[in-house]
């Protein structure tokens, strides 16, 4: 707690406003968004790779707050003061800090990916920048980052090895995706069968049923679709730069169209329990992992036409 004291004697309204727009980095909007532009439009490899490293991180910090129920640092010192603007965000237990597990996996995954020196510069530059901004803020200690920063390297380089030998093999990819969704009823069950202990909240608990749900419906969904398109949906990311972004903004649409369209609509068919958050979430995976990558053929033929063959320089359509 020192040391967040004195990150707190340093707070300015300039500071504050930079630590908040930093701590962005680690949040779920952000890590989905970015996941969707790359798996849609990038590199449907890396994108695949990047959303269940990002989401098998998420579901391991997630099981060590369950495990541990650390006491968020204003509730250890009832003295110490947060900025309020970070509150809504410090949702759960302290121990580990999930924005730094988040910014860990993907940053770290972004630097597997792009190979360059200054590219991992950043990528590291902007992981302690999230881990600081954390605390400065004042909704997490030195312990909870450095936790995070540990399990994120742990999870990117030892899925980033599995992924490597799994590469174009249905089976093996089976058998990831099996781990993965073990792992997320291993979390749920937990979450749901733990009993209480001294330092519970039921707020933080409840919290953590609800996210452990969310986790194990994405989860499903996605390597559902990761393992679809291995065995038959072979979508093709390219298209025109326009075409690309009707496919981005439609497809954004779609997915928190379901995302938040869904969610008044499954609790009037099926009732407020917290496994309905998981089920909205599979569908919301589902349609932007194997539905709407259905459309891409469509997207990849707008404009190819207009386009010319670097070989000969005329139309391509005028050179088949």
């Amino acid at each position: 707690m020192a040391f967040l004291k004195f990150l707190e004697s340093l707070r300015t309204p300039v500071g504050e406003g930079i630590a908040s727009a930093v701590t962005l980095l680690g949040e779920e909007t952000f890590f989905t968004v970015l996941g969707l532009i790359i798996v849609w439009c990038w590199s449907k490899k890396w994108g695949f790779r990047f959303l269940l490293t990002g989401l098998t991180g998420t579901a391991v910090n997630q099981l060590l707050k369950a495990i541990f129920v650390v006491p968020r640092p204003w509730i250890l010192d009832p003295e110490f003061t947060i900025v309020e603007s970070a509150r809504a965000g410090a949702t759960g237990y302290s121990f580990p800090s999930g924005h730094t597990q988040s910014a860990a996996t993907v940053f770290g995954v972004l630097a597997l990916w792009a190979r360059e020196r200054w590219i991992t510069v950043c990528c590291v530059a902007a992981v302690l920048l999230v881990g600081l901004s954390r605390m400065y803020l004042g909704v997490h200690t030195p312990q909870d980052v450095g936790v995070s920063l540990a399990t994120g390297l742990v999870t990117v380089l030892g899925l980033h090895a599995l992924f490597i030998g799994a590469e174009g093999s249905l089976r093996r990819k089976a058998w990831i995706s099996a781990g993965m969704c073990l792992l997320m009823l291993a979390l749920v069950l937990f979450v749901t069968l733990a009993p209480a202990r001294p330092n519970s909240d039921p707020e933080f608990d409840a919290h953590g049923v609800d996210a452990a749900w969310k986790l194990a419906g994405s989860t499903l969904g996605l390597t559902a679709a990761w393992l679809a398109d291995e065995r038959w949906l072979h979508f093709d990311t390219r298209a025109v730069w326009w075409a690309q972004a009707c496919k981005l903004i439609l497809g954004l649409g779609l997915v928190l169209g379901i995302r938040i369209g869904l969610k008044p609509l499954l609790a009037l068919l099926l009732g407020d329990g917290l496994w309905v958050g998981g089920l909205r979430y599979l569908l919301m995976t589902l349609a932007g992992g194997v539905l709407w990558p259905m459309t891409f053929r469509f997207w990849g033929r707008l404009g190819r036409g207009r386009q010319l063959n670097p070989v000969c320089g005329h139309r391509r359509e005028s050179c088949q």
